[in-house]
């Protein structure tokens, strides 16, 4: 998996939205429109987008499954999409929304036959398993989830797992810095990983690299454009 730079696109009620230590908040970035965003992240060169859709992750409903399909359908890009899935159904659902990626929960780890059917009946490329990364545990936000992280990477890469969404829980929603003793911690598992939270500029993006990942999700950085974003794609393709 070569260094991806992966802007990301927080739904809530079909609004852009960061999520904050309240849980969602709408951002008035692009005047909150989601689309705007996708185009202007397309625009910069990016050649995937990072969608999540916060209301099927806080609230367990799927609101924004139009938006989802219209950002898709976007040329020249492609959709990763996120948020709280946990089952195969709904892996099977963004897919039908033109997802070219699902990104599976952290939430869905506690349940290692339901992953395991996940990811037998997936062809490659189509998922990626989420780990979110909290005092060296995997805690999945909004849950009581509470896993030890080497055993888990473990029997992920044993299952047949393609790559690691891991996300320093700490850091998301804020410019404080890769956690990239997390992301080196968990490349030594031996799967491409792309790295979440708090990163915030080009010199993190090569901190990353650094530390053995494979790409980055960008988050408020993009969103609010302290990150110069074409020059992050246009590094990244180097």
């Amino acid at each position: 998996m070569p260094f991806t730079v992966l802007p990301a696109i927080d739904l809530w009620d079909g609004r852009l939205a960061l999520l904050t230590p309240d849980g969602p908040a709408r951002s008035d970035a692009f005047g909150g429109d989601p689309l705007a965003a996708a185009r202007a992240y397309v625009a910069a060169g990016a050649r995937w987008l990072h969608v999540v859709d916060m209301d099927l992750a806080f609230r367990d409903e799927p609101a924004n499954a139009e938006v989802v399909r219209a950002i898709c359908a976007m040329e020249g890009t492609r959709v990763q999409a996120s948020g709280g899935i946990r089952t195969l159904a709904q892996v099977a659902e963004l897919r039908a929304l033109g997802a070219a990626r699902v990104v599976v929960s952290s939430a869905a780890l506690h349940d290692e036959d339901g992953v395991l059917e996940i990811l037998g009946r997936s062809r490659p490329g189509e998922t990626l398993i989420a780990v979110e990364v909290d005092e060296g545990r995997i805690h999945a936000r909004g849950t009581e989830i509470d896993l030890e992280l080497a055993s888990t990477l473990g029997w992920l890469r044993a299952a047949g797992a393609e790559a690691l969404l891991v996300t320093a829980v700490d850091r998301v929603a804020t410019v404080a810095g890769p956690d990239t003793a997390l992301v080196r911690r968990v490349a030594r598992a031996g799967l491409p990983v792309l790295a979440a939270g708090g990163i915030r500029s080009l010199a993190d993006l090569e901190a990353v690299r650094s530390a053995g990942g494979s790409g980055a999700v960008v988050g408020r950085a993009a969103l609010e454009g302290s990150l110069d974003l074409a020059a992050a794609v246009a590094w990244s393709a180097v």
